[in-house]
């Protein structure tokens, strides 16, 4: 299994393959190779910044000469005319560079900001707002680190480092017991040792995954009533997750039912990216 900056490598790689493919024809026809200059990134919205060291990592992959001076660092609270950062070196490598990395930032920098505001509507609540598998393929890493850097949590990152017991797994195993059962015995033949979720749609459900013994049950399109309801059957013998169409507007009612988690897949979905522009100075 690749590593975090694998991933992130082999993401910067094909990146830069389909942007920049064997050189940008406007920068390498209209600007002279031994020409240096220096750029800055400049916020234009309020928000939360994030994907700065992965900038970084963009800079120092494409040419590692460029020199970046960091301003303001990950998770800041940021506001239109702030600068994030500087780069100076050869201006055909800030060129080239230049729209991967703002694609990163903003994306990243957008999905930080709406993560804050999702766990804002918690304050003073125990629950935490976490991520879904919604991501864009190939960025999960990059995405899920944004959520980190706006406050918020992850769920598992993909299908291998979690079992995520789902209503198809309950239906086509013969129910919860059958499909938890399985689970464990697949895990000690195989030397694998992770948590178990199961997803439940009534209080037959829950009794049933609680009886199995599993790490964490997932209330699926229960309303805020029937949460609170179904977290004092639980009683903490689990941890609790609130999933299925929860909105900024219902977040609240669903954490002030008691419950650990509450997974938003809109933190990534369908996300508006922070805008900002790297400009010359």
């Amino acid at each position: 299994m690749k590593t975090r900056e694998e991933l992130i490598d082999d993401l910067l790689t094909l990146a830069f393959a389909e942007d920049v493919g064997d050189g940008d024809a406007t920068t390498l026809s209209t600007i002279p190779a031994d020409e240096n200059g220096a750029q800055h990134l400049l916020v234009k919205e309020e928000g939360i910044l994030a994907g700065v060291e992965i900038a970084r990592k963009v800079f120092e992959k494409f040419d590692p000469s460029l020199k970046m001076t960091v301003y303001i660092n990950d998770g800041a609270h940021v506001k239109p005319g702030d600068i994030a950062f500087k780069v100076e070196g050869r201006v055909r490598s800030l060129l080239q560079t230049e729209r991967l990395m703002l694609n990163i930032m903003q994306r990243m920098s957008g999905i930080a900001t709406q993560t804050a505001r999702y766990q804002e509507r918690l304050a003073g609540l125990k629950a935490k707002v976490i991520d879904t598998r919604k991501t864009t393929p190939g960025l999960r890493v990059l995405e899920k680190e944004a959520v980190r850097i706006g406050g918020g949590g992850n769920h598992r990152m993909g299908l291998y480092d979690m079992i995520l017991i789902k209503d198809n797994h309950v239906d086509f195993a013969g129910g919860i017991p059958q499909a938890v059962n399985a689970a464990k015995e697949w895990m000690k033949a195989n030397g694998k040792n992770l948590r178990i979720e199961v997803e439940t749609r009534n209080t037959d459900e829950i009794r049933q995954a609680l009886a199995a013994g599993i790490d964490r049950i997932m209330l699926d399109n229960f309303n805020p009533e029937q949460t609170a309801e179904a977290v004092k059957l639980i009683n903490g013998q689990t941890e609790v997750e609130s999933s299925g169409g929860i909105t900024l507007d219902t977040l609240r009612a669903y954490g002030e039912a008691g419950v650990d988690f509450i997974s938003v897949g809109a933190l990534t979905h369908s996300v508006k990216g922070l805008d900002m522009s790297f400009k010359a100075c």
